[in-house]
């Protein structure tokens, strides 16, 4: 299972990880706040006071074993700086940082920050979806229980026929539309409706209207396959 670390438990931080969280993944977050770290404990694996700044306290409570570390310190650019460089010293291969202002951002990447972004709210939400299913490339809720993904087709589909795979029977899915990429890779043929014998090619992705439990297990049982 990946793991992740928050810092930063404002907003943003606070929305991506209590979704990375939901997507039942291993988050642990830390703030200076002890306010903060209280409204997302029971949410998330483990929930820490600390200065981000400190050397020691980071490798105290294993940051060097995150995969991914997301830097979502607001207003102090200075810490969300300092706290960015230390991850990467430390060696932290994917380090992403919240940025507030085109400057801070273009420093956070010099620094070697892996991504910067410019998030509040839903952006939190998308981010922390995107880190946990990366297969998944992009989702829309049309309601509480339901969304349109877009999926990576799995290499067991590829080959097979929307027939042969029986989608909706066995996962759920209402298959509306296939894109496969051209041999550049730089556009994508979009089959809208597509029929039962169309046959998904390598690098294909399926937009499917699905429900978010039948997506989680359908994830789960290809990872598992």
């Amino acid at each position: 299972m990946r793991q992740f670390a928050v810092i930063g438990i404002g907003r943003f931080g606070y929305s991506v990880a209590r979704t990375l969280a939901e997507q039942g993944c291993q988050v642990l977050a830390i703030d200076s706040s002890p306010e903060e770290v209280e409204s997302i404990a029971e949410f998330v694996t483990q929930a820490v006071q600390l200065d981000s700044t400190d050397e020691k306290a980071l490798r105290a409570v294993g940051i060097t074993d995150m995969d991914v570390v997301v830097v979502a310190i607001g207003v102090n650019k200075e810490a969300s700086i300092m706290t960015t460089l230390l991850l990467k010293e430390l060696g932290i291969k994917t380090v992403i940082a919240k940025a507030i202002s085109p400057m801070h951002g273009k420093v956070l990447k010099r620094i070697g920050a892996s991504s910067v972004v410019y998030p509040e709210g839903d952006m939190g939400q998308r981010l922390a979806k995107s880190l946990a299913c990366p297969d998944i490339l992009d989702n829309l809720q049309l309601s509480k229980d339901f969304g349109i993904y877009e999926l990576i087709a799995p290499k067991q589909f590829i080959g097979k026929s929307l027939r042969q795979l029986e989608i909706r029977s066995n996962w759920g899915f209402n298959v509306i539309a296939i894109k496969t990429r051209s041999a550049d890779g730089k556009d994508a043929n979009i089959n809208v409706s597509p029929l039962a014998d169309d046959v998904l090619a390598s690098g294909s992705t399926l937009v499917v209207v699905a429900n978010h439990n039948d997506i989680r297990k359908f994830r789960k049982k290809i990872e598992a396959s």
